[in-house]
């Protein structure tokens, strides 16, 4: 059984840690890294080639999105807000914060 040692960096900048690879190709992630990362069991990794090694990062729950395929998704569902409304709404909001806070 051939185990090849693998260096892990956190992309924290976090001190290195080693791990080793199996010969089923897996690695298990110090549980410092793993727990600075708030990463859980069964958590969903993209492996990203770096050329000299690997970069680790969780994978997006959802697919990425452009403005193109979002804009108008809303379009007839929700009435649009007046900038008057706007305006009204940020100084209750600010009133509120500052009330909120004294």
């Amino acid at each position: 059984m051939a185990i090849r040692n693998i260096l892990l960096f956190s992309y924290l900048g976090s001190a290195m840690e080693s791990t080793k690879l199996s010969s089923k190709g897996q690695v298990i992630i110090p549980k410092s890294v793993r727990s600075a990362h708030h990463w859980e069991p069964g958590l969903e990794l993209v492996v990203i080639d770096m050329g000299e090694g690997v970069f680790l990062k969780p994978k997006a729950p959802f697919p990425a999105s452009t403005l193109a395929n979002v804009a108008g998704m809303l379009k007839g569902r929700i009435q649009p807000k007046t900038d008057e409304e706007i305006q009204s709404a940020m100084v209750s909001a600010a009133r509120r914060a500052w009330r909120d806070s004294h």
